[in-house]
C-alpha cells in the first residue's frame, strides 16, 4: 500500500458541489475520500459512485447502529456502492449483523471503538463503566470475534490494540493533526507521522485539509509525513 492510499481526505462539506471541485483542486495527490453524515444527507451518496468510477476510493462514515435487520439490509445497500470502508458502531449484534449484510462484497467494516472527541470523562457521563482504554481494547477483541475487518480509533489506542489483537484487522485513525495545525474538537490526538509509526494502517485527516488556502500542497505533506512514520516504523 503507498503512503497516498493511506491517507483518506475527509469531505466534511456541507454540499456536493463543494466536495467535487475540492476533489479537484487536490488532484493526484488524493486517491482516498471519506464521505460522512453531513454530506450523505446533503444528496452525497451518487458522489460516491462518481468517486468510484474515477477510481478513487471511498470511505463511506454512517456509524450503522440500529436493530440487526435494519443494519443488515443497509449494509447490503452500502456495498452495491462501490465503498471501500463503512462505519459501524461496534456493538456485538450491530457487528455481526453489518457482516452478514456485506457477505459476498469487497466493502469492509470498521467498528467504531470510542469517538475521538471522547474521554473518560465523557465515557462516564454517557454510563459507561470503564474508561477508554478498556473499551477500546475490549470492543477490539469483539470486533476481531466476529469477522469486522477493522476498527476506527484514536491514533493514541493504536499501539496498544495492535499488541492485543496483532496485524489482522485494519486500523484507521481520525484525531489526526498535521505538524502545526490546531487540535479544534478532537481529545486524543497525533500527527500523521506518529500514527503511522505506531501502527496505523490509514489515517482521516478534514480540516487542516479542507480548510487550507492550497489543499493539494498539505495533502502532499502529510503523505510526506505518512512516509516518515513508515520509516520510523521500520526502524522500531
Amino acid at each position: 500500500m503507498s503512503p497516498r492510499e493511506r491517507l483518506i481526505i475527509a469531505l466534511d462539506l456541507a454540499s456536493t458541489e463543494e466536495a467535487k471541485r475540492l476533489v479537484s483542486r487536490i488532484g493526484e495527490a488524493g486517491i482516498f475520500y471519506k464521505i460522512g453524515m453531513e454530506l450523505v444527507y446533503a444528496g452525497g451518496l451518487p458522489l460516491v459512485q462518481r468517486l468510484v468510477g474515477e477510481g478513487k476510493k471511498v470511505f463511506l462514515d454512517l456509524k450503522l447502529h440500529d436493530i440487526p435487520n435494519t443494519v443488515e439490509r443497509a449494509t447490503a445497500q452500502v456495498a452495491r456502492l462501490g465503498a471501500s470502508f463503512l462505519t459501524i458502531h461496534a456493538y456485538p449484534q450491530t457487528m455481526k449483523a453489518a457482516v452478514a449484510g456485506a457477505a459476498g462484497s469487497n466493502l469492509k467494516l470498521l467498528g467504531v471503538t470510542a469517538l475521538t472527541s471522547m474521554n473518560d470523562k465523557d465515557l462516564m457521563e454517557a454510563g459507561y463503566a470503564s474508561g477508554v482504554e478498556t473499551t477500546v481494547v475490549h470492543r477490539a477483541r469483539q470486533a476481531k470475534a466476529r469477522g469486522v475487518a477493522g476498527l476506527i480509533l484514536s491514533p493514541r489506542e493504536v499501539r496498544m490494540v495492535r499488541g492485543v489483537i496483532g496485524n489482522r484487522l485494519t486500523l484507521v485513525t481520525p484525531g489526526i493533526r498535521p505538524k502545526g495545525a490546531g487540535v479544534g474538537d478532537q481529545k486524543r490526538v497525533m500527527t500523521p507521522a506518529e500514527a503511522i509509526a505506531a501502527g496505523a494502517d490509514h489515517i482521516v485527516v478534514g480540516r487542516p485539509v479542507t480548510e487550507a488556502p492550497d489543499p493539494k500542497t498539505v495533502a502532499a505533506a502529510i503523505i510526506a509525513e505518512i512516509e516518515q512514520g513508515l520509516e520510523e516504523r521500520v526502524v522500531h
